[in-house]
């Protein structure tokens, strides 16, 4: 699922080249602990797996902690892993200085889940400079589709500078 990024440029001497620039395989394995350590995933179990440019794939091993009074898994619980994959989906393609919130969710809750394992694919729909859009679907170890989801993402350009974590570069440039 490696997917590269390419970015025709142009110098004053009128000359093309083409540089591809693609996620540092060392920033995303030096993130994703930092990600599955942090509070909210750790309130959750979630599990960021894999993340790159346009995609990514967490999971939740299903507790008595995500199960609502009827015995389902809770809404929310669903929710919370889709605007995440759609969130990490979209995040690869930022500048390493650029944070983003959730301004928009919109969660279609399409069969009920009581335990195993929750796995979100997310994608990557459309990246503009102030909004992305990322969308996420959940599925359960027997490939049936449990939820489906979009999230609109708002860029923070001030909000990244947060990141409190040394972290190798966020890409590689190659020409």
């Amino acid at each position: 699922m490696n997917q590269l990024k390419f970015c025709i440029t142009v110098n004053l001497g009128l000359e093309w080249g083409i540089h591809m620039r693609r996620l540092n395989p060392q920033y995303v394995e030096a993130v994703k602990p930092i990600v599955n350590q942090s509070p909210y995933f750790s309130l959750l179990s979630m599990s960021l797996r894999d993340v790159g440019m346009g995609y990514s794939l967490l999971d939740i091993d299903v507790q008595n902690k995500h199960i609502q009074l009827f015995g389902a898994v809770h809404g929310g619980v669903f929710a919370s892993i889709i605007d995440t994959a759609a969130f990490w989906a979209v995040y690869c393609e930022l500048e390493e200085d650029v944070g983003m919130t959730t301004v928009d969710l919109k969660v279609n809750y399409l069969t009920p889940a009581q335990g195993g394992k929750l796995i979100a694919k997310g994608r990557r729909i459309k990246l503009g400079k102030t909004l992305g859009l990322g969308e996420a679907q959940v599925i359960n170890e027997e490939n049936t589709i449990l939820a489906h989801g979009t999230s609109t993402l708002m860029i923070l350009r001030n909000l990244g500078k947060g990141f409190k974590h040394s972290l190798p570069p966020k890409f590689i440039e190659e020409e």
